[in-house]
């Protein structure tokens, strides 16, 4: 590939205590490339995904092992400052989660918390923001409407913005459109598609037709191993393994 290696994983091991939920995972994502992690319910997707800016780390008994690297360098080193490191590696998650706040204190949030203050930076920030995440045009006349009077798609672009304004380089997304209908669900793709030309983006989805459409990179996981990688119309045509095969044929789930 000729795009950027921003992100890597190499002989990651997590545990949560005794329970042994990532093995020995190696997986490179690069920039402009959305890669999607498949596989059935307890795989280890989510764990994978929230190691990738160690939200993992809110867990007392979690613990990892090997490497996670951006930009070339450990991300588990302990001299690695977490709020800068989830700044660079934003992340969405399953359930839109709005602060009970107006829209336009929402999207302002992530960057009055990182010390700025000046107002018309924010402002423009804020609409830009908006505007990556196809919103701006349905509520730019009452952006200081609360936030939770918006729809679920919405709010879940909303969501989407709120990452966005602090100008990160990943984002993660944690089955962003699971509980959406198909309508928002399709703008939450076409989303995709557009924030993809700017960012590294890494999706967890159970919805293999969503993973089809939206991924150039799709790496299956069973068990807590990744059983195989490869370009997303390569493996959902020709996958190499037959328990690949079988997952996506629909064999088992």
């Amino acid at each position: 590939m000729d795009n950027l290696l921003r992100m890597a994983t190499k002989n990651l091991d997590f545990h949560y205590g005794d329970f042994h939920a990532l093995h020995d995972v190696s997986l490179e994502f690069y920039d402009q490339r959305v890669t999607a992690l498949i596989g059935p319910s307890g795989c280890g997707k989510s764990t994978l995904l929230r190691c990738l800016n160690r939200m993992n780390d809110l867990i007392p008994i979690a613990r990892a092992e090997g490497g996670v690297f951006l930009d070339g360098r450990n991300i588990y080193d302990p001299k690695v400052d977490v709020v800068t490191l989830r700044r660079r590696v934003g992340m969405v998650f399953q359930k839109p989660n709005p602060f009970p706040k107006t829209i336009f204190e929402n999207v302002a949030y992530g960057l009055k918390v990182n010390g700025n203050k000046d107002k018309a930076f924010i402002s423009d920030r804020v609409e830009q923001s908006l505007r990556q995440a196809a919103l701006w045009e349905e509520v730019k006349d009452r952006t200081h409407d609360s936030a939770l009077g918006l729809s679920g798609g919405q709010q879940q672009r909303l969501c989407i913005a709120r990452a966005l304004a602090v100008e990160p380089e990943v984002i993660l997304m944690d089955e962003p459109a699971s509980a959406l209908d198909p309508i928002a669900t399709q703008k939450i793709e076409e989303l995709i598609h557009q924030l993809k030309k700017s960012y590294t983006i890494i999706i967890v989805t159970h919805n293999m037709q969503q993973a089809a459409r939206v991924s150039d990179v799709t790496a299956f996981f069973y068990l807590g191993k990744l059983i195989e990688v490869d370009n997303t119309k390569t493996l959902f045509t020709k996958p190499k393994l037959r328990r690949t095969e079988d997952y996506i044929t629909g064999r088992f789930g």
